[in-house]
């Protein structure tokens, strides 16, 4: 059975930084991208960052290049999502998910509950 399970979410001011962290079990993990989504009150998901497992190579939506980090260790079984210099439009429910190397949610077969993260101004 294949389990994510998101932590690290919260409320944070303007320009704070949070680590978001998911961990993953069940997974043939060197067949898989991991990767963070966020969904804001009555936006669509949206793609922040996705990581292969096996290549560790790293990909970023325009919106949070520069100030977003994804991470994963390989020990823990765990990807990172680093957010510094948080704005107020990054709040939103992020969610982690297991899938295919791609920027689309329909890509992702696993899906976490989801973590809240509030950036006040």
């Amino acid at each position: 059975q294949v389990q994510l399970v998101e932590s690290g979410g919260g409320l944070v001011q303007a320009g704070g930084s949070l680590r978001l962290s998911c961990a993953a079990s069940g997974l043939t993990f060197s067949n898989y991208a991991l990767g963070w989504f966020r969904q804001a009150p009555a936006k669509e998901r949206e793609f922040v960052a996705r990581i292969g497992w096996s290549n560790g190579f790293a990909y970023y939506a325009d919106s949070v290049k520069g100030r977003f980090t994804i991470s994963k260790d390989t020990a823990k079984n765990t990807v990172y999502l680093q957010m510094n210099s948080l704005k107020p439009e990054d709040t939103a429910i992020y969610y982690c998910a297991a899938g295919l190397h791609t920027t689309r949610s329909d890509g992702y077969d696993y899906w976490g509950q989801g973590t809240q993260v509030t950036v006040s101004s």
